[in-house]
C-alpha cells in the first residue's frame, strides 16, 4: 500500500485486532461459509442450466437446474475440484440461451451424462457450453443477465481449452502446461 507524503499511518494495538479476528472467525463458522459453484439468474425469466466438468472418471454433464428470475442456485456443493467448468443455459420463457463453443451432451429431461463424444449416437443432444476458468478457486459464481457484460467479448474470445473436433464441434480437453 502506498501512502502520500504527509499521510499519517495509524497503528492498532494487537489485542483488539486479535479479538476482531476471533469474532470474524466465529461468525464465519456459525454462518456456514462454504465453497461451491453457484449460478445467479439476474433476468426476470425462468432459466434452465446445465454444467460440465472433469471428474475422476472423465467428462460429465449434468442438468437441468431450474433457476427462477432474480435468484441463485448452487450447482456443485463444496470446494471445486476442477479448474475449468462449462455452462449452458436456456431462457425457458423467451427461448434465448447462454452458450459457447465447447460441445457437450445434454438431454431433454434431467440428466447426468458421462462423456462428451458421440452425443447423438448415444441418444443425447449436443449443446455449446461456455468455459469458465476458475483459476483453481474453491468457489465460483456465474451471473446470467439479459445484456452481455462489458468484458463478455474478452471471456468468449480469451484463452480456451481446445480439444479434438468431433463432427466439426470442439470438445474439451485438459489444459496443457505452457
Amino acid at each position: 500500500m502506498a501512502f502520500a507524503a504527509g499521510q499519517r499511518v495509524l497503528r492498532a494495538s494487537p489485542v483488539p485486532l486479535i479479538l476482531l479476528a476471533m469474532a470474524c472467525f466465529t461468525a464465519l463458522g456459525t454462518t456456514g461459509a462454504k465453497a461451491d459453484f453457484r449460478v445467479c439468474n439476474a433476468t426476470q425469466n425462468l432459466v434452465g442450466v446445465g454444467i460440465g466438468y472433469r471428474a475422476q472418471a472423465g467428462w460429465v454433464t449434468e442438468g437441468w437446474w431450474h433457476i427462477e428470475g432474480s435468484t441463485c442456485k448452487t450447482l456443485i456443493e463444496g470446494a471445486l475440484s476442477s479448474r475449468f467448468y462449462y455452462l449452458y443455459a436456456e431462457d425457458a420463457e423467451r427461448g434465448g440461451r447462454w452458450d459457447g463453443p465447447i460441445t457437450m451432451c445434454v438431454a431433454e429431461k434431467e440428466f447426468k451424462i458421462a462423456g462428451v463424444n458421440d452425443c447423438l449416437a448415444r441418444g443425447y443432444q449436443r449443446a455449446g457450453f461456455q468455459e469458465y476458468d476458475t483459476g483453481e478457486q474453491a468457489s465460483w459464481m456465474v451471473q446470467l443477465t439479459d445484456e452481455p457484460a462489458p468484458d463478455a467479448e474478452q471471456s468468449v474470445n480469451g484463452p480456451s481449452v481446445d480439444g479434438p473436433s468431433v463432427d466439426g464441434q470442439t470438445t474439451p480437453m485438459e489444459p496443457t502446461a505452457q
